[in-house]
């Protein structure tokens, strides 16, 4: 039944548990509870939106009449939370990745099968105009055969905070791959039309992240004896799609090199390039008028609405108040996403090319928006 205003529940009430919590005001929607260990966290969670808070989620799942729940603490704690939000019949918004491990994830994704509710998870740079441009073209089958997506994600200065639960494996699962990697990884294949997985090579390292000069400079440091950095700050990686369609993917936190967010695709009648998360599309194609020639031509003045975590909380909201599970950000996609990132991890560790088992159906298909 259609819901004029959704009952949200906010699971880790730190930036990002905000920023969903905002939104979701913003766009009309109740948020009624909250759930975080620290105290501080809760009082102010209680003042900025007038609700009621617990310290654990389950305390919130079993007193609260909810419709749906936002989980956005560090990735260790993901399954336990949207698998409990699940049980309890209610939507879930997962922040990415999915989880931890892929087993987790595996788990996760079984229980969203099984639930009366959906699981979508939180890829936001897919809610750009640039992709929106580039899916549009794409309809129209303007690109022809799309066979290579190089992906990049660049930072020249950008590790989180030392000390915080980005750089602890037992808490994100990994480094860098898992904070941002994970945008390229699923943007790609977004764009590719999430074809299965064949195989991952790669190569990860971890040269800066106890160097202060290379920590982000906006970002908070703790130099501290406890301060813990055991995961990678940068990763090279080629994913082999069905068909021989292939990604070629470059991330780091920190790189003697310019900042780059870059993702150019290839296909047989033309090809684009965009920025993660950008607003121009640059089309990159041949012509035979007048003379052989190529054309670079860009489209800038387009423009969407609700772009970013806010167009994603949106299309959440919007499917958790039309009472229909979307097809967008879905957590199978998600879990193909995550069985790339394992392939990488995997991949580096054994210096050697790994297969990506892929024992869920996942059909060759066109992007959902």
């Amino acid at each position: 039944m259609k819901k004029d205003s959704v009952r949200l529940g906010v699971v880790g009430l730190g930036f990002m548990g905000q920023t969903h919590a905002t939104n979701a005001e913003e766009f009309g929607h109740n948020v009624v509870a909250g759930t975080d260990i620290d105290p501080t966290a809760r009082d102010e969670f209680e003042v900025a939106y007038n609700a009621t808070t617990y310290e654990g989620f389950e305390a919130m799942y079993e007193a609260e009449d909810l419709d749906a729940v936002a989980v956005s603490t560090p990735n260790t704690y993901h399954e336990q939370a949207v698998v409990g939000a699940l049980e309890h019949g209610y939507d879930v918004l997962c922040e990415k990745p999915l989880a931890d491990t892929l087993d987790s994830a595996e788990r996760m994704a079984a229980a969203a099968r099984k639930a009366d509710g959906f699981c979508m998870v939180n890829f936001h740079n897919r809610v750009s105009t640039a992709a929106e441009l580039f899916l549009g073209y794409q309809e129209d089958d303007h690109f022809g055969d799309v066979r290579h997506v190089r992906a990049n994600y660049i930072r020249s200065r950008g590790i989180p905070g030392v000390g915080s639960w980005f750089t602890n494996e037992e808490l994100s699962g990994g480094g860098v791959v898992v904070d941002i990697g994970v945008h390229a990884i699923d943007l790609a294949l977004y764009l590719m039309g999430f074809p299965p997985i064949e195989d991952v090579f790669a190569v990860t390292r971890s040269q800066f992240g106890n160097r202060d000069d290379y920590v982000d400079p906006d970002d908070w440091y703790d130099a501290t004896e406890e301060a813990v950095f055991d995961v990678e700050d940068s990763a090279t990686a080629l994913i082999r799609c069905a068909d021989d369609r292939t990604i070629s993917l470059e991330v780091a936190w920190a790189a003697n090199e310019t900042a780059t967010q870059e993702f150019v695709v290839r296909g047989s009648d033309a090809g684009a390039r965009l920025d993660l998360g950008g607003e121009e599309l640059t089309m990159l194609e041949a012509s035979k008028q007048g003379a052989d020639h190529l054309v670079e031509s860009s489209i800038s003045e387009a423009s969407i609405d609700d772009t970013g975590w806010r167009g994603s909380d949106k299309r959440f909201l919007d499917a958790v108040a039309a009472g229909e599970a979307p097809d967008f950000n879905t957590v199978e996609q998600a879990l193909t996403t995550q069985r790339v990132m394992d392939a990488i991890y995997r991949s580096a560790e054994t210096g050697e090319q790994v297969s990506v088992e892929n024992s869920m159906e996942m059909k060759t298909q066109a992007p959902t928006r």
